[in-house]
């Protein structure tokens, strides 16, 4: 593999793995902007993958030929076998496991280690170089049970039941983990889903992914018209909040489900009055298990807090490489990428989070 300014190279393959701009040929591991980009030439992802891809880019721009390849089935590409495995990310999320000449590389893209309803889990597989994320790579990001999180929230709902509770959330992946996390949860009341998250949800359901009575915010609302949604619950992206959108909504609680919650400046600074802690990455102790289950000599970290983890792989004997790829790390928030924390915002993490 060969770093270049458009991301990851497979030499002797003669094909990328989540290029930042349009190429010949490419691997794409999951739907989210920072590893999909419109207008290659070549795809090879799963299914869910590429209907997700067509479904945000259009059938035209998700690439001029398209390769479906599930779950463990394989394809050798100019003597490259590739496979691809699950990531546990999000729908149709893979890794994708590399062989040639007998040494394997996996490229995980992002994954997570926690169980999600709408996705299929993250399976280990042993390597001698593993390429990971390291979103979450400081010792203070331990992430609590979604399940406390969702009861949070549920709480909330019934402490304040004149209120509308807003949870900003991701379009692909995360709100309709949210979803199905409150279903599993026992709220059997319809989910309101404010326009720019309702195109994949319904994509979801026709793959299969069952997320219950789901409803439009109303629209059209004349001037005077009372407030809504009064003891519901609204998923919208994180930056609808703070537009004229909510204003129709009975006295909003603003709630953001993020990994990054768990920095207080952060939430304190976006207005966020119940910051639930609910990511779609690895944090710090599950990075380091993961690692460990791979059993890979050699570790490359493709962005996030990757001096950490770098740190942290050489006291277990691990040789561990930056690899400083350019584009990662900025999943759409339609439009509003929520960026890794700033080192005023790591150190208040450090000073602040539970340890």
């Amino acid at each position: 593999m060969k770093v270049t300014p458009l991301g990851l190279l497979c030499e002797p393959g003669g094909f990328y793995v989540d290029p930042s701009r349009p190429v010949e040929r490419a691997v794409v591991s999951h739907g989210h902007a920072d590893h999909a980009r419109p207008g290659h030439g070549a795809v090879l992802a799963t299914p869910e993958t590429l209907a997700i891809m067509r479904a945000r880019f259009g059938e035209d721009r998700a690439g001029d030929e398209q390769q479906a390849m599930a779950y463990g089935e394989s394809v050798t590409c100019n003597g490259v076998r590739i496979t691809l495995a699950p990531a546990g990310h999000v729908l149709g999320s893979a890794q994708v496991v590399l062989e040639w000449q007998g040494s394997r590389i996996v490229v995980s893209g992002d994954y997570k280690r926690r169980r999600d309803p709408t996705c299929a889990p993250f399976l280990p597989v042993e390597c001698d170089v593993f390429v990971t994320e390291a979103t979450f790579a400081l010792p203070v990001f331990r992430h609590p049970p979604d399940s406390h999180e969702i009861r949070r929230l549920l709480d909330s709902v019934a402490l304040f039941p004149e209120r509308a509770h807003v949870v900003g959330a991701y379009a692909l992946g995360k709100t309709q983990r949210i979803i199905a996390l409150l279903r599993e949860a026992g709220w059997d009341r319809p989910v309101y889903l404010h326009g720019a998250v309702e195109k994949l949800c319904t994509l979801y359901e026709s793959l299969g992914v069952r997320l219950g009575e789901l409803l439009p915010v109303p629209k059209g609302l004349k001037r005077g018209h009372p407030p809504i949604l009064a003891g519901e619950i609204v998923l919208a992206p994180p930056s609808a909040e703070a537009t004229p959108w909510a204003r129709r909504l009975a006295d909003p609680v603003t709630c953001a489900a993020s990994g990054w919650m768990t920095v207080r400046q952060r939430a304190k600074l976006r207005g966020v009055e119940l910051p639930l802690i609910i990511s779609d990455h690895a944090d710090w102790d599950e990075l380091l298990e993961t690692i460990e289950e791979v059993r890979a000599p050699e570790v490359w970290v493709t962005h996030g807090r990757d001096d950490a983890l770098v740190h942290a792989l050489g006291l277990r004997g691990v040789r561990g490489r930056a690899l400083h790829l350019v584009g990662r790390g900025d999943e759409e928030d339609e439009g509003a990428p929520e960026a890794p924390p700033t080192e005023e915002e790591a150190d208040a993490a450090r000073r602040g989070a539970p340890s």
